[in-house]
């Protein structure tokens, strides 16, 4: 058994590719000295540039892995990821505070991939909220926060909005009006993240290595503001570590 390594689990799905999903989380949780698990919530065929199918994985299958990883680990933050429907996310949070209510949970809101293939829906807010109740953290871009409103809003409001139920990092990579600044919603504080650089190369699953840093850093026990600091510097190493969408973990 790892000595003096935090347990963390991601539920995400499988990019063959590497650049997003299980296999980014875990290149992201061994560089921050945390040991991660993977339960596979589907199988995608793609590359970085191009999403041509997805198989799920059933949902039975999911919960039964997570209730043998909890119920033989120490399990101290959870990063979610892709899911097929309001209905999938709830059962696994649920399940997941059932099992150890002090664990984190960081869920990644990819709604769709970077080439338009849509995992999720959101159509019931009522269901929405009930999730993000249980929640800690959730790291929406511009576009994707737009499906946490049944109404037309300015992304920010919308964020302030959600951040009654849990913490809400909106990230800056679409920011019309500040590219790169992320804004963390605490529910009671607003803090602006502004990236050391703005030129950088474009990464297939940034989204994914940064939610998994964050979890990795909540493992370690820093506060959530810190958190989102640290894992802000990592990605932003992770984007200038090539000029290809395919990046390069590192310290």
């Amino acid at each position: 058994m790892p000595e003096n390594r935090p347990f963390v689990v991601t539920i995400a799905g499988f990019d063959p590719s590497g650049g997003a999903g299980v296999l980014a989380d875990i290149k992201t949780f061994e560089q921050h000295n945390v040991y991660g698990f993977a339960i596979n919530t589907g199988n995608t065929i793609q590359t970085e540039n191009q999403f041509f199918e997805m198989q799920w994985t059933d949902q039975a299958f999911v919960l039964r892995s997570l209730d043998k990883l909890f119920e033989n680990y120490s399990i101290k933050a959870v990063k979610i990821g892709i899911v097929p429907s309001l209905d999938y996310l709830k059962d696994i949070v649920f399940a997941i505070k059932k099992l150890s209510p002090k664990t984190k949970i960081v869920w990644d809101t990819v709604l769709k991939s970077t080439t338009e293939f849509r995992f999720i829906t959101i159509e019931n807010q009522a269901v929405l909220f009930e999730i993000l109740e249980k929640i800690d953290l959730i790291t929406p871009n511009y576009n994707e926060i737009l499906q946490f409103s049944a109404v037309p809003k300015n992304p920010d409001l919308i964020a302030h909005d959600v951040s009654k139920h849990c913490a809400v990092l909106l990230k800056g990579g679409h920011n019309p009006l500040a590219i790169g600044v992320d804004c963390l919603y605490t529910g009671k504080e607003t803090f602006r993240l502004v990236p050391n650089n703005t030129i950088v190369s474009e990464k297939h699953g940034s989204g994914c290595v940064l939610s998994s840093a964050i979890t990795a850093n909540l493992a370690l026990g820093q506060d959530l503001k810190t958190a989102c600091n640290n894992a802000k510097k990592y990605i932003e190493t992770y984007l200038e570590s090539n000029q290809t969408k395919l990046g390069y973990h590192h310290v």
